[in-house]
C-alpha cells in the first residue's frame, strides 16, 4: 500500500515537472544540453518503438533526438521537427546541430553562421533541448551520454562521410523512426533562388546603403545596377503621374457629368417659367387683357344722369346742342357746302334770337 501511493506521488512529480517545461519551453527558448540540468535522471532501459506508441514509462517521457545543419531555418526544418516531436504521446526532443568547421569539411559553405542556426533552432516551439556541436555521425557513446532512445529523421539514404548511409547502424539496432520530407522547400531552393534572381537582390540592397564592395559587386556592375535603379524609379514616376492624370480626368468627367445634370435641371425650370408667364393661357396674356379693358374703359364717353339739374336756365327751354347736325332731329351734312350752309343758318338763327 505504501509503495502504490509512492509510486504514485513520484508519478504525479514526474507529469508536474514535465508540464512545468513544456510551458517553458513555449514562452521562452529552449535550453542548451550543456548548460542545462534537465538531464533524464532516471535508468535508461532499451525500449522499442512500439512500446513506445503504446505508452511511455511511469518515471520519463521518450527521448527523441534529430540533428541536422538547418541552415535557412524554414518551413520544412519545422514540419520535421514537428513530426518528431509528435511521433510518441510523451516525448522530449533533443536537436542537434552540426558546427561551420564540420559542415564546411562534409557538406560545404553556409548562409548562416552556426550561432545563427543555434538560436534559430532555440526558438521553434517543438525543440525541448538543442545540442550544440553535434556529431555528424552518431557514436553509442553520444547516445548513451544523452539518454537517446529514438532517432528521427527522413527515411532517404543519407550518403556522407564516406558512408551510404550515416544512419545505417541506427536502423539496424532499432532505433531510427522516419519522418516525411516537405515537398518544395529546402534550403537548397532557397540558395537557388537568390542565385537565379541575383541582380534583383543587388540592385534592392544597393538601393538600400550597402556598398558594392559588401556585396561583392563589380565597378561596372554597380553602374549598371545603379542605372537601372534610376530607371526604375523613372517608370515609377511615370506610373504615378499616369494614375494621378486618370484620377484627375475622372474627376473632370465626375463634375462635368453634374454641371450638365444642373443645367438641365435650370433649363427646364427656365422653361416652365417662360411657358408659365408667356404661354397661350400664361399670366402676362390675362394681365395685358385686363389692361386693355382698363384703357378701352378709360377711352369710352361717360354718358351724365339724366336727373341731374340745369343750371342758370330756365326749366321750360332745353338746351340746344353744341353742333346741331350730331342731334337727333338732323343729319350730318353731306358735303361740305352743307355743312357751311349749315353753319350760316346757325349764325341767322342766333341773330334772330338776339
Amino acid at each position: 500500500m505504501v509503495g502504490r501511493q509512492k509510486r504514485r506521488t513520484e508519478e504525479e512529480t514526474q507529469e508536474t515537472q514535465t508540464a512545468k517545461h513544456q510551458r517553458q519551453t513555449l514562452t521562452a527558448p529552449a535550453p542548451f544540453a550543456d548548460e542545462t540540468s534537465c538531464q533524464c535522471q532516471a535508468p535508461h532501459e532499451k525500449l522499442t518503438i512500439a512500446q513506445a506508441r503504446l505508452g511511455t514509462p511511469v518515471d520519463r517521457p521518450v527521448r527523441v533526438y534529430a540533428d541536422g545543419i538547418f541552415d535557412l531555418f524554414h518551413s520544412g526544418h519545422a514540419r520535421a521537427l514537428m513530426q518528431a516531436k509528435t511521433l510518441f504521446p510523451n516525448s522530449y526532443l533533443l536537436v542537434g546541430v552540426c558546427s561551420d568547421d564540420l559542415t564546411h569539411k562534409f557538406k560545404g559553405f553556409t548562409v548562416m553562421n552556426e550561432t545563427e542556426r543555434y538560436e534559430a533552432l532555440r526558438h521553434c516551439r517543438y525543440v525541448d533541448e538543442v545540442i550544440r556541436d553535434a556529431p555528424w555521425t552518431l557514436t553509442p557513446e553520444f547516445l548513451e551520454k544523452h539518454k537517446i532512445d529514438f532517432v528521427a529523421h527522413d527515411d532517404i539514404p543519407y550518403s556522407s562521410a564516406g558512408s551510404d548511409d550515416v544512419y545505417k547502424h541506427i536502423k539496424e539496432a532499432g532505433m531510427f523512426v522516419p519522418t516525411q520530407r516537405t515537398e518544395g522547400i529546402s534550403t537548397s531552393d532557397i540558395i537557388t533562388r537568390i542565385v537565379r534572381d541575383y541582380d534583383v537582390y543587388a540592385r534592392r540592397n544597393l538601393q538600400r546603403g550597402y556598398t558594392a564592395k559588401e556585396l561583392n559587386v563589380s565597378f561596372i556592375n554597380e553602374k549598371k545596377y545603379r542605372f537601372q535603379n534610376q530607371v526604375d524609379k523613372m517608370k515609377e514616376k511615370v506610373k504615378n503621374v499616369e494614375e494621378k492624370s486618370k484620377e484627375f480626368v475622372n474627376k473632370v468627367e465626375e463634375k462635368s457629368h453634374d454641371l450638365i445634370q444642373k443645367w438641365e435641371e435650370k433649363s427646364r425650370e427656365f422653361i416652365g417659367n417662360f411657358l408659365e408667364l408667356f404661354g397661350p393661357d400664361g399670366a402676362w396674356k390675362q394681365m395685358f387683357q385686363e389692361r386693355s379693358g382698363r384703357m378701352l374703359q378709360a377711352f369710352s364717353p361717360r354718358q351724365s344722369p339724366t336727373s341731374s339739374p340745369t343750371r342758370g336756365r330756365s326749366p321750360s327751354r332745353s338746351p340746344s346742342p353744341p353742333f346741331p347736325w350730331l342731334s337727333n332731329k338732323a343729319s350730318p351734312p353731306s358735303s361740305p357746302k352743307a355743312a357751311s350752309a349749315s353753319i350760316s343758318s346757325m349764325s341767322e338763327g342766333d341773330e334772330d334770337e338776339k
